[in-house]
């Protein structure tokens, strides 16, 4: 903390010294205006907005999604699209998104995206087929690009859902079979699927998942996770099997996560196995509940590697 000597001033003149330090630290610049906005029809009642993040001169914290001059959502600055619930089928729509910052102050609206949700089926509880031969390219550390073949339905699919660690990160309208992801980090293996989407929200079975990894940033070194996961379920059991990664030393630890949490260590009290290591753990929940796997190995210096890919496996 600052001392300063004693001073006798005027009143007046002390209140525009304080004046003048308290306007230092207002903010009053708004962020960027976002760009990129897309709105894509996910069913008949609902709208799938995305968009580009913002920027600010200290941080954005959060986006709105406005239609008709209203405010109709509002996410974390961490989140870049949003689903657009109980519209009216048949309909046409326009968006806009701005971004805010702690201080409350919103960026300009983007551009008007219009949209127009599709007829409503009520009669149409079938879901599309699988989306199937999904195939993804990297593009350097933070992109890929995916492509998969065409779903078909009863009555007609309206949008493609792209899943990564059964997390929606992307939609793109039922005339595309290609997604461009972008935002990823450098080093990094991820695991996307894709669902078949129709106007009555009935939404197909995953894809085959596919695993990409991104391209190390300079000067990181190559990547630490284990490769070749697989997951079956057996009666009260799941088997894990995969390849631990090289590290110039055994493996003797890894850390299993389960839905997204930490579950527990994998340890081997003598010499690890050579080859693929494999492990079981029982489980006591319904038939059909759904479980989400990932590893990461102890390496030689302490530390976690990166995790490996994702697996969904529904236990019988």
């Amino acid at each position: 903390m600052r001392r300063f000597p004693t001073l006798i001033v005027p009143a007046l003149g002390l209140a525009l010294v304080l004046t003048a330090c308290a306007g230092d630290d207002e903010d009053t610049e708004p962020p960027s205006t976002p760009t990129g906005v897309t709105a894509q029809a996910g069913s008949a009642t609902s709208v799938h907005v995305m968009w580009e993040r913002s920027s600010d001169n200290r941080a954005v914290t959060g986006y709105e999604v406005h239609h008709g001059g209203r405010k109709v959502a509002a996410v974390p600055a961490a989140r870049t699209m949003v689903d657009i619930e109980r519209l009216t089928p048949s309909t046409a729509y326009a968006f806009t998104v701005r971004a805010r910052d702690a201080a409350g102050n919103l960026s300009a609206p983007s551009p008007a995206v219009p949209v127009t949700t599709p007829s409503a089926t009520p009669d149409d509880d079938t879901p599309p087929t699988r989306p199937a031969a999904l195939r993804g390219t990297v593009e350097g550390t933070r992109a890929v690009t995916l492509t998969w073949a065409r779903a078909t339905d009863a009555v007609g699919v309206t949008a493609y859902d792209v899943y990564q660690a059964d997390s929606r990160v992307h939609s793109v309208p039922a005339t595309a079979t290609t997604a461009r992801l972008t935002q990823l980090r450098p080093g990094t293996v991820y695991t996307f699927t894709v669902r078949a989407r129709d106007a009555a929200d009935n939404s197909s079975p995953d894809s085959p998942p596919v695993d990409l990894t991104t391209a190390s940033a300079p000067g990181s070194g190559p990547s630490t996770a284990p490769t070749g996961l697989t997951a079956t379920a057996r009666k009260g059991a799941v088997v894990l099997s995969w390849t631990p990664p090289d590290t110039g030393a055994p493996v003797k630890e890894h850390q299993l996560y389960l839905n997204g949490a930490f579950a527990t260590t994998i340890v081997w009290g003598t010499q690890p196995p050579p080859g693929r290591a494999t492990y079981t753990f029982t489980v006591t929940d319904n038939p059909g509940t759904r479980y989400t796997v990932k590893l990461r190995a102890k390496l030689p210096d302490g530390t976690w590697g990166d995790f490996s890919a994702q697996r969904t496996v529904v236990v019988g």
